[in-house]
């Protein structure tokens, strides 16, 4: 059982002032102030600093957030276990970025149905900035992500690197570039002979409508990477649908009504039946990892790493 002055340093840390955290924890500001101090005595070493009148942690403070918030979250598993132990049932949570619940998990919560008949089973499905404060808040054990996170505050185990690419509509019709004589009525389709000789750069691209997530997404963490690394941003597009559904993403491609970036993975079928093509760029060739994290330093890490082979690690479909 964590100290319950623990709880108090994570309420600070969450809300990165004294009163709010005396509020949420219904207690008095003073006694906030008391058991960080505690804490401090404690480690010998202070946890938070005020720099331009607002509230920091220190490097140590930082560590401890870190360490506690793994505690908080296998105390809080381990208080589940011995309970399921009386029911004789089992519980696993996770969550999983949008691309990967709404297109590659099914295999996979397949695989955990087999191997866990008796289990409850929940899978939450949300962007990569949200899933990775879900793990830090213990209010799932892991996450199946496809975007950036923090190695020093993650475990994490590769589960496959798959292509991020480029697609639209076979009979979406581009704008002409500058200068292009081969193009037909202003535009042209890849699927057309009159831009044989027209080649398709990243910064080509510009002029065309960009289907994107919203910020916090993996998908569109991803992007703007590519891009920046071209000194190149989302802005510059003249045209930008941001939605939340992947689905609707690729629906709308399909559609014709724009061009977008996800994994292969997810648009393997349609660009088999040709419903989907991929946009030949010549200077844009990624692979991206899809990855299981949770907090660093759990005591449950190899639970974690035999689910993972278990259900995650088998070839996703192809």
């Amino acid at each position: 059982m964590l100290d319950f002055r623990i709880d108090t340093f994570l309420a600070v840390c969450l809300n990165m002032n004294f009163t709010r955290a005396a509020a949420a924890l219904n207690i008095t500001q003073p006694a906030v102030t008391q058991h960080i101090h505690y804490l401090e005595e404690l480690y010998e070493t202070k946890l938070f600093i005020y720099e331009n009148k607002k509230l920091q942690l220190t490097p140590a403070g930082q560590f401890l957030k870190t360490a506690a918030t793994t505690m908080k979250h296998d105390s809080l598993h381990l208080s589940a276990s011995i309970r399921e132990l009386q029911r004789k049932d089992h519980r696993i949570s996770f969550g999983a970025t949008k691309t990967i619940g709404d297109f590659l998990a099914a295999p996979g919560m397949e695989r955990l149905f087999q191997l866990y008949p008796d289990a409850v089973i929940t899978m939450e499905v949300d962007n990569t900035e949200a899933l990775l404060a879900r793990v830090d808040s213990g209010a799932i054990d892991f996450a199946v992500i496809e975007g950036y996170f923090p190695k020093s505050r993650y475990d994490s185990l590769l589960l496959s690197e798959e292509p991020f690419i480029p697609v639209c509509s076979p009979t979406y019709r581009f704008a002409a570039p500058q200068g292009c004589e081969c193009s037909l009525g202003g535009g042209y389709s890849l699927g057309c002979n009159s831009n044989q000789h027209c080649e398709i750069s990243l910064g080509s691209l510009l002029p065309e409508r960009l289907l994107v997530r919203e910020t916090g997404s993996g998908t569109r963490q991803i992007l703007e990477q590519a891009l920046t690394e071209q000194n190149l941003h989302i802005s510059d597009f003249d045209r930008i649908a941001e939605i939340g559904s992947m689905v609707t993403i690729k629906s709308l491609a399909l559609a014709g009504t724009g061009i977008t970036f996800l994994y292969e993975a997810a648009v393997r079928k349609e660009l088999d039946s040709g419903s989907l093509i991929k946009i030949p760029l010549k200077d844009f060739h990624i692979t991206h990892g899809l990855t299981c994290i949770w907090n660093k330093g759990s005591i449950y890490e190899e639970y974690y790493r035999k689910l993972f082979r278990d259900a995650f690690l088998p070839p996703m479909p192809s």
